[in-house]
């Protein structure tokens, strides 16, 4: 047996280690209102996916929070070289940056609520939650260029094209990828949180506070597995198209 299957085993025995000890309290506690078995759960699951609702659920949230993690990736990394070209902008926007990072999702919510609609926030919170991480992480790549290189492309009279091709892109690329993975499931879940709380018709923050209104615990338990593989989705997605950008960059 390889590595790489015994690695696969090993996942799947503790995948099934833990539903069986979920199974086993929900024996024991006797009361689907409080624990639901794993079993009544995927057979909810497999009721509301059948559902028109649910997949225009699904869609909604994912569009909003994926276009939102998009922007905010984009503007931040165009942010952080304006800032590192000009001094007034860096620090201009670190204020702006500590107060966004400091800010709980919940104070965004209610704060962005007075100024747009409940439909669009959790592109706003998205957006808001991502932009310090990568805005910090491109700047901090941008910053940590190594200095001999650079003297090195003045000597030899390297233009700005390669210069950026070849030393700041490779340069910044990690930092940048960490940023990406930590801001990943960051912009999932506080856009899922904005959901909970403003309740745009239609989306899947509206399904998950409906299952707690009306004490469906299996359709509760139903919507966060959802929300668990769309979440596994969204971040290998976003993944693997980081990895193949910088495959092609230092290719």
């Amino acid at each position: 047996m390889t590595s790489t299957t015994l690695d696969k085993a090993r996942k799947a025995g503790a995948i099934a280690f833990w539903l069986i000890v979920w199974e086993l309290a929900s024996l024991a506690i006797g009361e689907e209102l409080f624990l639901p078995s794993p079993v009544r759960v995927i057979s909810r699951l497999s009721e509301i996916v059948l559902l028109p609702e649910f997949w225009s659920s699904v869609l909604f949230t994912l569009l909003r929070i994926m276009l939102g993690f998009v922007i905010s990736v984009a503007s931040a990394s165009a942010l952080a070289v304006i800032a590192h070209l000009s001094r007034t902008a860096k620090i201009l926007i670190d204020p702006l940056v500590k107060i966004i990072r400091a800010t709980p999702v919940a104070s965004i919510v209610i704060l962005m609520l007075v100024w747009i609609s409940s439909r669009n926030l959790s592109v706003l919170v998205s957006f808001m939650m991502v932009f310090p991480i990568v805005y910090s992480n491109v700047l901090e790549g941008i910053e940590n260029t190594d200095r001999k290189l650079l003297e090195a492309a003045d000597v030899y009279r390297i233009g700005a094209v390669r210069r950026i091709r070849y030393i700041f892109i490779p340069s910044v690329l990690p930092y940048f990828n960490a940023s990406i993975r930590s801001a990943l499931g960051l912009a999932w879940k506080s856009g899922i949180a904005a959901e909970v709380i403003a309740l745009p018709d239609g989306s899947i923050g509206e399904r998950v506070y409906e299952a707690k209104i009306y004490l469906s615990t299996p359709d509760l338990f139903a919507w966060t597995f959802v929300i668990i593989v769309l979440a596994f989705l969204f971040e290998h997605f976003f993944l693997f198209l980081t990895a193949a950008a910088s495959r092609r960059v230092e290719g």
